[in-house]
């Protein structure tokens, strides 16, 4: 999955893809790449984020999703928790909901992709930190309510992909943890997400401060790891190298990652 940010203050590309023919090229290059999926995002959600209203996030992604949807040869998923945005961007021409709250934060968003055939993306958030828990029991439970707002939705399992949310609503000791621990995530039986890309998690393993674009080997190491126990998409902002990487391990796992 390739990343698409339209936003001017995104933790790494902020800025740089706000505009349509930047957009445009950057979708382009992503897709020629090996991006299999191009998500697409109107609202930053890096920590410290200021939230933006459905109408101002509608604004920065309306326009490129209607450009892009006749033009790219994969499906455009939408990085949104808002129902209203997610109603529009799959009439625009968007097929996927990527949703960080995993459908918890405005549950008629389960709805919204139910009416448009429409698979959906399921996230683990907090609200707050809490290092004292065990955070993959606490993904199990998110799960469990999530699942249960797509079903009553009428979302077929077969449509629904979960996120255990790296870089969301964590300490960094749980971050870790659940990437260590994302076969737990994987046996419940849904295809697994995992976006580690240029996060400041990254940056904690370094020996030196890094900028986000700086966090390349990290990100493909991360994905990697989570290839082999079970992930199936990873979410990137470096298409080019992940491909080459998770090539070697679909090789060696005969097509099991």
């Amino acid at each position: 999955m390739g990343i698409l940010n339209v936003t001017p203050d995104s933790f790494s590309d902020g800025g740089r893809f706000a505009d349509l023919d930047p957009a445009r090229a950057q979708a382009q290059a992503l897709v020629s790449e090996g991006a299999a999926l191009v998500d697409i995002g109107g609202e930053s959600t890096r920590p410290g984020h200021v939230p933006v209203s459905a109408e101002e996030e509608q604004a920065r992604i309306l326009p490129v999703i209607r450009d892009l949807a006749p033009r790219l040869a994969v499906p455009i998923s939408v990085d949104t928790y808002k129902a209203s945005t997610a109603r529009v961007a799959l009439a625009a021409g968007a097929r996927i909901v990527n949703d960080i709250w995993g459908l918890q934060r405005e549950p008629d968003i389960a709805r919204v992709a139910a009416d448009h055939g429409a698979p959906v993306m399921v996230m683990h958030n907090r609200e707050t930190i809490d290092p004292s828990i065990d955070i993959v029991a606490d993904m199990l439970r998110f799960f469990e309510r999530s699942l249960g707002i797509a079903r009553n939705a009428g979302i077929p399992d077969s449509e629904i992909v979960l996120d255990p949310g790296i870089g969301f609503g964590k300490s960094w000791e749980q971050h870790i943890e659940a990437l260590r621990r994302l076969p737990e995530i994987v046996a419940l039986g849904f295809p697994v997400l995992v976006g580690v890309s240029r996060k400041s998690l990254l940056g904690r393993l370094h020996d030196a401060e890094t900028r986000p674009v700086d966090r390349l080997f990290g990100s493909v190491g991360s994905h990697v790891l989570a290839a082999t126990l079970g992930a199936q998409i990873v979410r990137v902002h470096d298409v080019g190298p992940h491909v080459d990487a998770l090539r070697v391990v679909d090789a060696v796992m005969g097509g099991r990652s």
